[in-house]
């Protein structure tokens, strides 16, 4: 019975160890959207704030080319831009993409967070007792499902930028040597581990 209870209890760590890495994926990979959402709704802001500059200065361009010319074909040109003008403020009065922006900025960084608390423990794992390690993970799971109950949603272009991202681009991670670089020169330890170092 006593060796039964000792297998079902390694048993047990070895699926929390599992869960835990896949609830780490899962915020690593919703991180990166919600990184890759407000980039790409940043980008669409500033190209619709271009456009608008554009059809703006052609319109006003037009009616003052009639003024001084009287000319009607500049009134027809300023009378057609300030009407795409208009077609584009309206159809954008609705989407604040600078807030929308800013509810997935705030997202990832809540995100950040519980994603650095999950390598932290799966970093203390070993030294932790099951019973420590179940109500970290509670915790953590019960603060994930409150930022993902407030969050905005993403779409599939910014899901597949982020996995191109973290699968090809290794965006979220580095190796020793990269860490080594931003480091002070004492900090260094050439990718070695500090138990190697001591």
């Amino acid at each position: 019975k006593e060796l039964d209870s000792k297998e079902n209890s390694s048993q047990h760590r070895d699926n929390l160890y599992v869960q835990i890495r896949e609830c780490y994926g899962r915020s690593v990979y919703t991180y990166s959207t919600h990184h890759k959402k407000m980039n790409n709704l940043e980008l669409k802001n500033k190209r619709i704030k271009l456009c608008q500059i554009i059809l703006s200065a052609i319109s006003a361009s037009g009616f003052l080319g009639a003024i001084i010319t009287n000319e009607r074909s500049f009134t027809v040109i300023g009378g057609i831009f300030s009407t795409l003008l208009l077609a584009v403020n309206l159809f954008f009065k609705d989407n604040n993409l600078v807030e929308e922006a800013k509810r997935h900025y705030s997202t990832a960084i809540n995100l950040w967070l519980a994603r650095e608390d999950y390598i932290s423990l799966l970093t203390d794992f070993p030294i932790l007792s099951s019973e420590k390690i179940v109500q970290i993970r509670d915790d953590l799971q019960a603060r994930v499902f409150e930022i993902y109950k407030s969050s905005p949603t993403t779409d599939k272009r910014s899901y597949l930028e982020a996995q191109n991202a973290l699968k090809k681009e290794e965006e979220q991670f580095f190796n020793p040597e990269e860490i080594d670089m931003m480091l002070p020169m004492h900090l260094r330890n050439k990718g070695k581990l500090s138990s190697e170092v001591n």
